[in-house]
């Protein structure tokens, strides 16, 4: 049986739970198990996993659990979620992002090698009717640049910064001997993660793409969302409190 449990935090994500899932069911091997975690949503997120979790469509290819957390945060949410796993791989997946098939067989391969500790995708940023490959490229590119321009003595040490819509992936015990997710962090506790398990090992990026949706860049345009992603970066890069960044990421649902 795979040992990957994957976890999904959801606030007010109707649109895409649903068809989030239904990929899942595809994935072969199947995931050990699903946890969707919700942080209090106001839309129908709730409804939709009840409804369909509970009718069991899913769970004759999935193991599928719904956790209601009584805090919002994805940090808080993840964690919340990563405490009721029962497998040794934690996969942290956004309720808008598509993964291949072999999604479980490749995380397994990765971390089958003891000097990686955490791994993640190529993010390629979508929509109904454009591939945002700027963007996507700019992504890629800064998973790279970030930490050898700020943490070059880190990134020689095999520190590679993957965010949320990258799919990350870790060992369970390394994850909570980091301490996990840090909840105090409103954004950015992805590369939080990453900073405090490279000590543990190396960060890989994996040559497949998993898919996530550009709602942003639709609301905010690529311009725009261009230099968001790289105002936030390198403030954050250079120190900056994640909760005062907050500001400039405002949810979009």
């Amino acid at each position: 049986m795979s040992q990957v449990s994957i976890v999904i935090p959801t606030l007010n994500e109707a649109t895409n739970l649903g068809r989030t899932l239904r990929q899942l069911t595809l994935l072969n091997p199947p995931a050990r198990e699903v946890i969707i975690v919700d942080g209090g949503s106001e839309d129908e997120t709730v409804a939709i996993a009840k409804q369909e979790v509970g009718a069991g469509s899913f769970n004759k290819m999935l193991n599928v659990q719904l956790l209601c957390c009584n805090q919002t945060g994805r940090s808080i949410q993840m964690n919340y979620g990563a405490l009721g796993a029962t497998g040794d791989i934690l996969c942290f997946l956004h309720a808008d992002t598509l993964v291949p098939n072999d999604l479980i067989t490749l995380i397994e391969q990765t971390l089958a090698n003891p000097t990686i500790t955490c791994g993640g995708f190529i993010s390629l940023m979508a929509g109904s009717q454009t591939t945002r490959w700027g963007i996507s490229l700019h992504n890629y590119l800064k998973t790279y640049y970030a930490p050898l321009l700020f943490k070059p003595h880190l990134f020689f040490k095999g520190l590679r910064l993957l965010f949320g819509d990258q799919v990350m992936f870790c060992r369970r015990t390394d994850f909570w001997d980091c301490g996990g997710f840090d909840e105090s962090l409103p954004i950015m506790e992805d590369g939080d993660l990453c900073l405090k398990l490279v000590k543990k090992g190396r960060i890989f990026l994996v040559n497949r793409t998993v898919q996530t949706c550009d709602r942003r860049v639709i609301k905010w345009g690529s311009w725009k969302a261009t230099a968001i992603y790289l105002y936030i970066g390198i403030l954050w890069g250079i120190g900056v409190d994640a909760n005062y960044l907050k500001q400039f990421y405002q949810d979009i649902r």
